[in-house]
């Protein structure tokens, strides 16, 4: 009898912990309102393809996700791993921000082992919830010896998704997790993860991110961009003490006057500005829309505003330069 993978759920809360008043509602019902104790319970054929052992991190919505608790989730996540006696982790998390929280693990995790976050659309009480046979498949996932060596992975609704190409986009569809302009790694199906590419990117055990001992990230932040905007975030921003911003600019990643002119003055301040785009999809070229060189900006390539703030928060804490900062861009 084959010998079955050992896998630590760690809970964290969210929508696949959600229940409302009744089976028809799916929104406006209280989510992380049950335990990992309760989530194992209402999936028992997991108990048939892993050993499952679980511990509930936090209990929250995941809108309150901050720093402290990516510290401490990834400590965590690299204890369990460095333990023969797990094979395999799985992350439920709230669907809002679980792409971020992917993509920070996928830099800092410091194991060729399998993470699998995975969390639902639709509460645990809902007659089509979503989270329990979600929950399978990551188990399945994490279980996995194709999962190896694949960095961090996100699975909902059968599909698997590299944490770094992986975005919400949907308010309510259980299909919301896409891959916009570069797709899936692959499926599950029958019981078996199917991949059909690989993540690109330095990930996990080859970022140099995973070897550090990081106890606080600094503050950064991102500003958006829309028809007449001001610079008045940016500089607002640069006044709170923030050492990088994020623009999420139109286009590719298209400076308006103004804008322009307080990101000039904010990294003449020594802060370092990104410049992203609030398109979805795409690279935003160095020297494109603007003069990057001349400015001394960085650009975000494929990442979208969120997972380049991630990124800027673990650059920052190694380095101020620039020119290193824009090659772990293309690096990571």
């Amino acid at each position: 009898m084959e010998k079955l993978p050992n896998i630590a759920i760690l809970a964290t809360g969210g929508t696949i912990a959600g229940i409302a008043g009744n089976a028809t509602t799916t929104v406006g019902y209280t989510s992380a309102a049950i335990t990992v104790e309760k989530l194992i319970e209402t999936v028992p054929e997991i108990k048939a393809i892993a050993n499952i052992s679980g511990q509930q991190v936090v209990c929250i919505s995941s809108q309150d996700i901050n720093n402290e608790i990516w510290l401490s989730l990834g400590k965590k996540v690299n204890e369990l791993l460095a333990s023969p006696d797990v094979d395999g982790i799985v992350i439920t998390h709230g669907t809002d921000t679980m792409e971020e929280t992917a993509y920070y693990l996928h830099l800092v995790v410091n194991s060729e082992k399998p993470v699998v976050l995975v969390g639902a659309m639709r509460p645990s009480t809902a007659m089509s919830a979503d989270g329990p046979y979600n929950l399978y498949n990551a188990v399945v996932l994490a279980g996995s010896s194709n999962a190896r060596r694949k960095g961090v992975l996100v699975v909902m609704n059968d599909t698997i998704y590299s944490a770094k190409e992986v975005t919400k986009s949907s308010t309510f569809l259980t299909d919301a997790f896409q891959a916009p302009g570069l797709g899936a790694l692959g499926y599950i199906q029958s019981n078996e993860a199917h991949f059909y590419k690989e993540p690109i990117g330095l990930h996990t055990v080859n970022s140099i991110f995973s070897k550090l001992e990081i106890d606080e990230l600094p503050k950064v932040d991102i500003a958006y961009s829309y028809a007449n905007v001001t610079r008045v975030t940016i500089d607002a921003f640069v006044a709170s003490g923030s050492l990088g911003v994020i623009y999420a600019g139109t286009g590719n990643g298209s400076l308006p006057g103004e804008v322009l002119e307080a990101l000039v003055e904010a990294r003449r301040n020594g802060v370092i500005v990104i410049r992203s785009t609030r398109v979805g999809s795409g690279i935003v070229a160095r020297n494109g829309e603007a003069n990057d060189d001349e400015l001394d900006f960085v650009v975000s390539g494929t990442l979208n505003p969120q997972k380049a703030r991630v990124l800027l928060l673990l650059a920052l804490t190694q380095t101020t330069d620039t020119k290193e900062i824009q090659q772990m861009f293309y690096d990571y």
